[in-house]
């Protein structure tokens, strides 16, 4: 019976000393501080983040333009599908679109490997 008041008794304190306010004085509490700015990346406040991104990998939004007019086309020529059912339509709009991404996504692979590769450097940035 002792041992289970005892018990009860340690946590009560404990849930007491985690209710109370954080002490920076107590060495089991880890401080919290907060990054500094020059781990955040500067932002042109002129440039969109998608513009930023198109530069950086050119491929992208051609893959999505692309994806979304296999897309479009695909549900232009629902009304005109004929005796073709619903389901292979679609499976053949799903099959276009995706083909479109791949693509474009070995494109853009093919393409930043030249440009890390085997496009010529400037000697002159390399002697900074």
């Amino acid at each position: 019976m002792t041992s289970e008041v005892e018990t009860e008794s340690k946590r009560s304190q404990n849930i007491a000393s985690l209710s109370g306010s954080f002490d920076r004085s107590n060495p089991l509490l880890p401080a919290v501080t907060m990054s500094s700015n020059q781990d955040m990346p500067t932002y042109d406040e002129n440039e969109s983040k998608f513009m930023r991104k198109a530069k950086e990998s050119p491929f992208v939004p051609i893959g999505m333009a692309g994806c979304a007019a296999v897309v479009a086309f695909g549900l232009w020529r629902l009304k005109s599908r004929g005796d073709t059912k619903m389901s292979v339509h679609l499976i053949h709009m799903r099959v276009g679109a995706q083909g479109f991404i791949v693509g474009a996504m070995t494109l853009g692979v093919i393409y930043s490997m030249y440009k890390q590769y085997l496009a010529p450097t400037d000697p002159g940035k390399d002697s900074k």
